[in-house]
């Protein structure tokens, strides 16, 4: 076997290398990998555990996340939030490891429970109705009792539209019918969700033209600029950023999930100060849409 192999082997651990290292019994070991509370990854049937991300996972269970230096944010896309992560991250330098990768609400859930990454934001359904969706959703997951959720902000949800296609007609059951193009959103994103709702208090059944499908609100929103599509669902911010026409439907809660630790780790603080600061209004001011009248509540998280 050649060296390179051989220290590849080296950076995995077993578990009962794992149970002597933390001084656990090998039980305990597999029952935080069943709980997802710790690093690990299955080959060919059998639990290895990366010997880096052990240490970090100890360092950072030892410290409450307070000394940790990244911040990675996943789950349902939105401008402002994009804006004020990548400023962040600017400002940071090479001092800390703050990114955000949209992924849609239900795989950002997935990406936290495996603890990929350290946030996780979502929307699903009506404002009115967030606090009891939201913690539904969360509930859906092993580890939703680590976690809380703290709203960012409220926004306008509703149809991106083609400005061409907005002139011809604002009735959504029209929008719906063959003659018009629509990019869908993949399963498990808050606005394939809506979309679907939507759909339903239509009580239309006809199939949508679908011509494009997007991994993100800002993915849809350039399928339309790019004359690939005439209707997609999204936010009224991702509609203006696009220079699109924009339907609206009411407005939906923003929130962030998270773990207890990751909640009073100093760059997730920062980040909430950031979202309250003057610089952030001004750019929600100008994509629209955006209230903060709940912004940085703790608004569900058991006990």
């Amino acid at each position: 076997m050649s060296a390179v192999m051989m220290s590849e082997i080296e950076n995995f651990l077993s578990a009962k290398q794992v149970a002597a290292y933390l001084q656990l019994n090998e039980k305990k070991v597999y029952a935080l990998v069943s709980e997802g509370k710790i690093p690990a990854t299955k080959v060919t049937g059998k639990w290895m555990f990366p010997r880096e991300l052990i240490d970090r996972w100890m360092m950072d269970s030892a410290h409450g996340g307070l000394l940790a230096d990244r911040l990675v944010i996943a789950g349902s896309d939105d401008p402002l939030l994009y804006r004020l992560v990548s400023a962040f991250a600017r400002d940071m330098h090479s001092m800390a490891q703050i990114s955000y990768t949209p992924t849609g609400t239900r795989l950002g859930l997935d990406l936290l429970q495996a603890n990929r990454v350290d946030v996780s934001a979502l929307h699903w359904g009506p404002l009115a109705e967030s606090r009891l969706r939201h913690p539904a959703l969360l509930r859906q997951h092993v580890q939703h009792r680590n976690w809380v959720l703290i709203r960012a902000y409220s926004r306008e949800q509703g149809l991106m539209v083609r400005r061409e296609t907005a002139r011809k007609t604002d009735d959504p059951v029209k929008l719906m019918g063959p003659g018009y193009r629509w990019v869908e959103r993949q399963a498990g994103a808050g606005a394939q969700r809506f979309l679907l709702e939507l759909r339903r208090n239509a009580n239309t059944v006809e199939k949508l033209n679908v011509t494009a499908t997007a991994l993100s609100e800002r993915e849809a929103a350039t399928a339309i600029v790019l004359g690939l599509a005439d209707v997609a669902p999204g936010a009224r911010a991702a509609a203006t950023e696009a220079g699109l026409s924009f339907l609206p439907f009411g407005s939906e809660a923003f929130d962030l999930a998270l773990p207890r630790n990751i909640w009073f780790r100093r760059l997730f603080q920062e980040l909430l100060g950031r979202l309250q600061s003057g610089e952030c209004r001004q750019i929600a001011d100008l994509l629209g849409g955006y209230d903060f009248t709940e912004s940085g509540e703790l608004v569900w998280g058991e006990d």
